[in-house]
């Protein structure tokens, strides 16, 4: 049967099982248990403190020793943890189990260590997952997220629409907010919105969510995972266990196939969501309204108008794909119509997602910083119709073809920044060959300004100036955030000089 197609009873996911908890430990599998964390960041403070308060005896290691991991190092210090900077490889003395942060690579000389000695390795998500019933709580039920692309925009669309519900919850785990530290909140959430990236689905075997979705699938930290099918089979993990919905993308097969091959509860369901008119077992969009022909009496003849697309901020279409998806998990939970539509009028997105900055002489300027992979972007210059594109960075071995084919007949020029911007001027020729193309070779703290005003140059009234660089930004800066903030405050000073001009 194909999952969520053709309208069958039950829409029961293949391969369906009867439960599925997990692994569950108590405080006491951590009292006296020698235990490394791996990773100084905000997930491996909040894992080695609660380790600590289990009576586990804790030390952190991490390969760095800088001004950050000394300042985190000290601060546990004082609660008795121990941090050993600077040598990310050696395996403590004694260790017994590792919990590693997100990001460490499966190859790590530290993880071989711990197998040569028996050690388990799990990841800080696993370690929350296993402590979420402790003393006998209720474990809030996770309703957990993946992607390539849109995975904390749709999560923090869940929490509000969770919230809008009457619920308490919280947008946790890949999100900032750490997962551990959620699930031991007091009192309890209710339930929770969960963030998963491919790297913490890796170390995190026994998590089985109420529900899940897997957004898209495109080529991404293979690097890390060592190929597409290691990648796609660590994001497939978020389906396994679930117990209502296991929510696909309909216009994405790989996600639909990674429900095929999913573990999951008797009857497990799954939910397609889609940009076009939804057929039963699906959400989608009718009339710029988002209806649900999944979770209804009679899906094959109903559809529950949940909200409009213009309760949607911004309403680009990869935007709505989120929504569509936040709704389905939620309404998986038994959420009622009203607080779909509550809870998207309520949401914010976050900055640097499509966030429109101005609008000058007629053109909009808009920064979409975190477009840092080249689907990310193509979803991005998908929602305007004539574009002058400010892009480049560092590839990670991405290929530009098919992005700039894709966004060809919309493009009215392009601004090329960054260390890899040869390769997108290299498929701009082949594939946009009459689109104005002006390559900065300059890296300075200026070069943002430099491009917005060239980009200003090439926009006519009516046209976007589009900040989605389809690359990573740490060859110019810090992280995707400082590039966005430099574009805005570019954007801010043109806007100012015109003004000013006008008086």
């Amino acid at each position: 049967m194909t999952p969520g197609r053709n309208g069958q009873s039950g829409q029961a996911v293949p391969g369906a099982r009867r439960q599925g908890t997990g692994e569950r430990a108590g405080a006491e599998a951590f009292a006296g248990l020698r235990v490394t964390v791996a990773g100084l960041g905000v997930s491996g403070v909040s894992t080695a403190r609660a380790l600590a308060r289990l009576g586990a005896l804790v030390t952190v290691v991490d390969g760095g020793e800088g001004a950050r991991q000394r300042s985190a190092a000290a601060e546990l210090a004082a609660e008795g943890i121990e941090s050993r900077l600077g040598d990310g490889a050696t395996l403590p003395e004694g260790t017994q189990c590792v919990v590693t942060s997100p990001g460490w690579r499966p190859d790590s000389p530290l993880f071989a260590a711990a197998g040569a000695v028996g050690a388990e390795v799990i990841g800080d998500v696993e370690l929350a997952w296993r402590l979420r019933d402790l003393d006998g709580r209720a474990p809030a039920p996770w309703l957990a997220v993946t992607g390539t692309n849109g995975k904390t925009t749709t999560v923090r669309m869940l929490a509000a629409i969770l919230g809008a519900a009457g619920l308490r919850t919280a947008a946790v785990g890949n999100i900032g907010s750490p997962l551990l530290d959620a699930v031991l909140a007091d009192p309890p959430y209710d339930v929770l919105a969960v963030e998963l990236s491919s790297y913490q689905l890796h170390w995190a075997p026994s998590v089985r969510p109420h529900s899940a979705a897997v957004l898209n699938l495109a080529p991404d930290h293979l690097d890390w995972h060592g190929s597409m099918a290691a990648y796609a089979a660590d994001k497939g993990r978020i389906y396994e266990g679930n117990e209502v919905a296991c929510v696909y993308n309909a216009a994405d097969p790989a996600t639909e196939d990674l429900v095929r091959k999913a573990d999951v509860v008797e009857g497990c369901r799954a939910i397609g969501f889609t940009l076009g008119l939804p057929r039963p077992s699906e959400l989608g969009v009718v009339d710029g309204v988002l209806a649900d022909r999944a979770f209804v009496a009679d899906r094959r003849n109903q559809a529950q108008e949940l909200a409009e697309v213009s309760d949607i901020d911004p309403p680009a279409p990869h935007n709505v794909a989120n929504a569509l998806a936040a709704a389905a998990l939620a309404r998986a939970f038994g959420v009622p119509p009203h607080a779909v539509r509550d809870g998207l009028r309520a949401f914010t997105p976050d900055a640097h997602r499509i966030q429109h900055v101005a609008q000058v002489a007629g053109v909009a300027y808009v920064d979409d910083s975190k477009a840092t992979n080249t689907h990310a972007a193509e979803a991005s210059l998908a929602a305007y119709g004539s574009v002058v594109w400010i892009a480049g960075g560092l590839a990670k071995g991405a290929s530009f073809d098919d992005l700039v084919r894709a966004a060809a007949p919309r493009l009215r020029g392009a601004v090329l920044i960054g260390a890899d911007r040869a390769l997108v001027a290299a498929a701009l020729a082949r594939h946009a060959p009459d689109v104005p193309v002006v390559d900065l070779d300059r890296t300075d703290t200026g070069a943002m300004a430099a491009a917005v005003h060239e980009a200003t140059r090439l926009a006519r009234q009516g046209d976007t100036v589009l900040l989605a660089p389809a690359c990573a930004s740490m060859d110019m800066f810090t992280n995707y955030n400082e590039r966005g903030d430099a574009f805005a405050a570019a954007v801010r000073a043109l806007a100012a000089d015109r003004a000013e001009t006008k008086q």
